[in-house]
């Protein structure tokens, strides 16, 4: 019988810190070149455009995400955890959101006692290297991320696959139940909701407007 699940984003719901920001930060300090300090700059003209609603936020993050494993091109499996490691020490787990993970660790104490199977999971479109270490963190079972294509060993500067948000987030957590449930689900963002539909109970961490929005009318729990 599969086991039953609950999951949880990162960004946003575990910690208020951004993944992008600490890799970039990584890459200036280990991986320093051109094309890394003119990332931000460049694309600056489409950070308006998101913002204003004109770019979608899903697609937009997506494409950043595309963007910045560019400039991880040619480093190792080796480096890359390192990197996962040192972004949840430097940036990720200073900003931990203690009142998500305290919920989250009592959601699974409980949970655990009807039933000692249950599985944390991880989900995040944050890069696998990187969820990988803070669910080491907070003691989950599994990772999912996006993964970045590797060749002999080093980046190649493409995704492996799909950014690991919205409907493939939730893609992603239902097949790792292996048909079983997700019992709860935390998110932050609009982009959260399919994996939150999917889940018994569904709690908005420090929401914003459209998952608010969502989470009143479906009387989903709130973290503020």
């Amino acid at each position: 019988m599969a086991s039953p699940i609950i999951a949880s984003d990162m960004d946003g719901t575990l910690t208020t810190a951004e993944t992008w920001r600490g890799v970039l930060a990584w890459i200036h300090t280990y991986h320093p070149s051109a094309a890394a300090r003119r990332f931000v700059p460049l694309r600056l003209p489409a950070v308006v455009l998101a913002r204003a609603g004109i770019l979608s936020k899903e697609r937009f993050r997506a494409w950043w995400l595309e963007s910045e494993a560019q400039l991880l091109r040619g480093t190792s499996a080796d480096e890359l955890a390192a990197m996962g490691e040192w972004v949840v020490e430097a940036f990720l787990w200073p900003a931990r959101r203690l009142s998500a993970i305290t919920a989250l660790h009592r959601e699974l104490t409980a949970a655990r006692a009807v039933d000692p199977t249950v599985r944390l999971v991880l989900a995040t479109g944050g890069y696998q290297p990187v969820g990988a270490a803070f669910a080491r963190r907070i003691n989950a079972n599994l990772a999912l991320g996006t993964p970045l294509e590797m060749r002999d060993g080093h980046a190649t500067g493409r995704l492996a696959a799909p950014t690991q948000s919205g409907a493939e987030k939730a893609a992603a957590v239902e097949r790792a139940t292996e048909g079983g449930t997700i019992l709860v689900a935390f998110g932050d963002t609009a982009a959260d909701i399919p994996l939150l539909r999917r889940a018994r109970r569904a709690v908005a961490v420090a929401p914003d407007s459209t998952l608010a929005r969502i989470a009143a009318a479906e009387g989903w729990e709130r973290i503020d």
